[in-house]
């Protein structure tokens, strides 16, 4: 195994160790600032992470406007709070050391009114910014207002030349990395473009060969790439080290920092972690952002997929092979179906799938009536937690604050299963975790063939980064 050196980034030397920012109270201050204080690069989310109450309890997130944008203020002024917790309790844990990165995705609502909270309310406490899920042209901007790196996440050379052209170039100074985050293998939400399978995965290593190629036509060649998605062992990445043709390589973790003792996430998800076999992560594009994204296949997907399947085309009138009418809703309002649809229908509301809604693609999906209150009471519910919401049809645009299509119930409220899984406790807590999103990469099943695990061992972060730079 070849030596694993410190890499320059930031300013500073550290390990070529990053932890993968999760949203939503599961990369934590406690995390983030143990992976620094162990010499790499720690992340908190800033994606509506929580704050603490006198007694250093978790406040809840609970809304009480009664419009969504009004919601939307209450969410924007809670992601602030518990940014600048994190933050602080980050950088007290690090005593100084390895480097302090904020995370936020792109396409959360308010997300840079949220940025930009945070670093007023913690100065001096975030040395560096990563952003994905989107296109962040503006995140150059606000670090260089603020003083400190940027880092920004894609999945392609095309991705970061767009970003470069428009608007890095202006403050190439403040590059601390570009994060190239594997679109098949990550957790989470993923950059999969239209032209790119989700079934069949590339190998990496042509396709940050070509971003380094871009950036060295930038000036870049000392500018680290940050791998992200897939990375286990680094012997297993061993002809990434010292590579001429790749430059300075930093790797980042974010499944295996899930499981360790600094982890927040509920017991009950960390017992999970254990259990799982390949095959058990699924890449999926049930996401209300529109994205692909990778996550345990649990009851809580299958149920997304089984609605998806019990879905069949329709027309407001009769037209080519939609000649067959049936009554939708407790009005029984005609629309028109194919005939052979009509049959499968029949079948689907004889198993308890008898409530037909919606969807913007002129198609009717069946769900149960339980799950059919519960997806309407969650649309109604939208606090705006996305810059659009293809569940909801929220945008934080104005006036309509509105995306201008059919609320979409193939998707879900991604807020309030990240917020209930994130908060799992009691008996009923492996339930809750079943029935809620649990993203992970797609390396997660490993957790159970890994003898650094063996017996159920959760280690701590220092013991995990030990571990990391032994090649295992």
């Amino acid at each position: 195994m070849k030596p694993i050196n410190a890499v320059r980034m930031g300013g500073v030397d550290v390990l070529p160790l990053v932890e993968g920012g999760k949203g939503v109270s599961v990369s934590t201050g406690t995390s983030a600032g143990a992976w620094a204080a162990a010499g790499g690069a720690g992340t908190v989310s800033i994606v509506n992470a929580d704050s603490y109450d006198e007694a250093g309890n978790p406040v809840p997130q609970i809304y009480h406007g009664r419009t969504r944008r009004e919601r939307h203020e209450e969410l924007v002024e809670y992601a602030i709070r518990g940014g600048i917790a994190q933050a602080r309790i980050a950088h007290d844990i690090a005593g100084g050391k390895g480097r302090i990165h904020a995370n936020i995705l792109w396409e959360m609502g308010g997300a840079e009114r949220v940025i930009t909270g945070v670093l007023e309310g913690a100065p001096g406490l975030i040395q560096g910014l990563t952003c994905g899920a989107g296109m962040p042209y503006r995140l150059a901007d606000i670090a260089a207002q603020y003083g400190i790196y940027y880092y920004p996440i894609v999945s392609s050379a095309r991705a970061f030349n767009a970003l470069w052209k428009r608007s890095f170039h202006k403050t190439a100074e403040l590059l601390g990395g570009v994060v190239y985050e594997d679109p098949w293998r990550a957790g989470g939400h993923n950059g999969l473009s239209n032209t790119e399978d989700p079934l069949k995965p590339e190998d990496p290593y042509p396709r940050v060969a070509a971003l380094r190629k871009l950036m060295r036509g930038f000036g870049l060649d000392n500018t680290p790439i940050i791998m992200a998605g897939g990375v286990w062992w680094l012997e297993e990445w061993e002809d990434w080290l010292d590579n001429p043709e790749l430059g300075p390589i930093v790797f980042q973790f974010g499944t295996r920092p899930l499981l360790t003792q600094e982890s927040p996430i509920p017991e009950a998800w960390k017992q999970r972690l254990l259990t799982l076999k390949k095959g058990d992560v699924y890449l999926n594009r049930f996401s209300p952002t529109g994205f692909y994204s990778s996550a345990v296949n649990n009851s809580f997907l299958q149920d997304l997929r089984g609605r998806s399947e019990r879905q069949v085309a329709f027309s407001a009138e009769p037209l080519g092979t939609h000649d067959t009418a049936y009554g939708v809703g407790a009005r029984k309002r005609e629309v028109f179906v194919a005939a052979q649809d009509l049959a499968r229908i029949q079948a689907w509301e004889n198993a308890g799938f008898t409530e037909a809604l919606r969807t913007q693609d002129s198609t009717l999906v069946f769900v149960t009536p339980d799950s059919a209150r519960e997806i309407v009471a969650d649309q109604v519910a939208c606090m705006g937690c996305l810059s659009e919401c293809k569940f909801s049809n929220w945008s934080q645009r104005g006036p309509s604050y509105s995306n201008g299509h059919r609320a979409d119930p193939r998707s879900f409220c991604i807020q309030k299963t990240l917020q209930t899984v994130a908060h799992a406790s009691g008996p009923e807590a492996a339930e809750v975790i079943d029935h809620n999103l649990m993203f992970g990469g797609t390396n997660a099943w490993r957790f159970a063939t890994d003898p650094f695990y063996a017996n159920g061992f959760v280690p701590t972060v220092q013991q995990l980064i030990d571990r990391i730079m032994s090649g295992r």
